[in-house]
């Protein structure tokens, strides 16, 4: 497949990115056990898909000539033609999954096509194989966790959690096996399997700058491996920053995103509120160095040589800034600098950044507008686009959660 890999910012416009319509496997999610599978609630699927399919019109409008929006599983399906992707993902299955004494049915995995294998990956459960029931993922709604592209390498997560195992090892299949990757399958950061970190906590600040979350989901030896490894590749310096260990800000991007190349929308009770709380990683010689930043804010106006305007996620009124983090209203995702997607409900959000020179646009208002004409964010001036997410934000993830980028222009 022609694409080039490259993601050197949040906000560089965007021509290729990874995502997952929700499936039967949202179905499948019981109450009982929804809490397992890191679900605060069951979500409607037929809803769900058709808000999803709504917000991935917004990107292909959005998008230049060329552009691709993957859907996951078809990608998935297409490397399960290759025997050895198969191969590769059931021993590794069986490898993860000891409890499961899934190596008894090896042959009959294998012998599954690969439409079956790719519904028995995320499903868990096939009519072929009776006495096998693995719980549903219907976490790989959120591809963002997947990896993380920084540059033309990409970091592979580990996940924190055993509801996640099943999407690394299909994310590493795909990496391993699929022509997308080719140029990238080389240049693979990995941390070993005893520590974790997830994509949500990996922001691209710029060419030279990354940001890791210390989350509830990445630990601190996930970031200091995987920070290690970023600065090896070039990257001059990686923030690592300290944020709360708890649901609500399960990762960075939960908190914090770019919506421009100087702009980001922040919780501040986890981000401005908070002092002392990032790290500079760099390297000098042979040697990391360690420094103590007063606040996030500072650090980033240092390492981007510029002045960083931060939006309140919520406007200026302590409640709504809870209430609209808890349904995503920080977690945006930038189609090009200054032109973000989000969820309609948080409108205070808007509002705020309304404030900060945004045009607020509907879903409707934005595809009517460009659909036909093209889409020309030089021209544009900055938007922020809201879309209806009522089912997708019962999962506790927004726009941002639910995109892998993969290939990105230059500011």
């Amino acid at each position: 497949m022609d694409m080039e890999i490259r993601v050197t910012s949040e906000t560089g416009r965007l021509n290729g990115v990874i995502v997952h319509t929700p499936g039967p496997e949202v179905t499948h999610v019981h109450p009982d056990n929804m809490h397992e599978l890191l679900f605060d609630d069951i979500i409607f699927e037929s809803q769900a898909s058709q808000e999803h399919r709504d917000m991935l019109e917004i990107f292909r409008t959005a998008m230049p000539e060329g552009g691709q929006v993957y859907e996951v599983l078809d990608l998935v399906r297409q490397a399960f033609g290759f025997e050895e992707a198969r191969l590769f993902f059931v021993e590794r299955l069986i490898r993860r999954y000891p409890d499961k004494l899934l190596a008894t049915r090896r042959q009959a995995m294998l012998e599954l096509d690969a439409g079956e294998l790719t519904r028995f990956a995320v499903d868990g459960v096939h009519a072929a194989l009776p006495d096998v029931r693995l719980n549903p993922s219907p976490n790989i709604l959120f591809t963002r966790d997947l990896a993380a592209v920084i540059g033309k390498r990409i970091v592979l997560s580990q996940f924190a959690r055993t509801a996640r195992i099943r999407e690394s090892i299909l994310m590493e299949t795909l990496i391993m096996f699929h022509s997308l990757f080719d140029t990238v399958r080389d240049h693979v950061i990995r941390i070993p399997d005893t520590d974790t970190i997830e994509g949500g906590d990996i922001l691209v600040a710029s060419e030279n700058l990354v940001l890791i979350g210390m989350s509830e989901r990445t630990s601190f030896s996930g970031v200091m491996q995987a920070g290690k490894s970023i600065l090896e590749k070039g990257v001059e310096t990686v923030l690592i920053v300290d944020i709360p260990k708890q649901r609500s800000s399960m990762h960075l991007d939960t908190i914090f995103t770019f919506a421009s190349p100087n702009e980001c929308v922040v919780f501040p009770p986890a981000i401005v509120n908070r002092t002392h709380n990032v790290v500079a990683l760099r390297r000098q010689g042979d040697q990391l160095t360690t420094s103590l930043k007063p606040s996030l804010k500072h650090a980033l106006e240092e390492y981007l040589h510029q002045d960083m305007t931060f939006i309140n996620c919520g406007g200026d009124q302590t409640v709504m800034q809870y209430r609209e983090q808890w349904s995503d209203g920080a977690n945006l995702f930038c189609l090009a600098p200054g032109v973000v997607v989000g969820y309609e409900r948080n409108v205070h959000s808007f509002e705020a950044m309304a404030r900060h020179g945004y045009s607020i646009m509907t879903q409707h208002e934005f595809i009517a507008a460009y659909k036909d004409t093209g889409f020309h964010p030089d021209k544009s001036g900055k938007i922020a686009i809201s879309f209806t997410g009522h089912e997708l934000c019962r999962g506790r993830g927004g726009a941002r959660c639910m995109t892998l980028p993969i290939s990105r222009s230059d500011d």
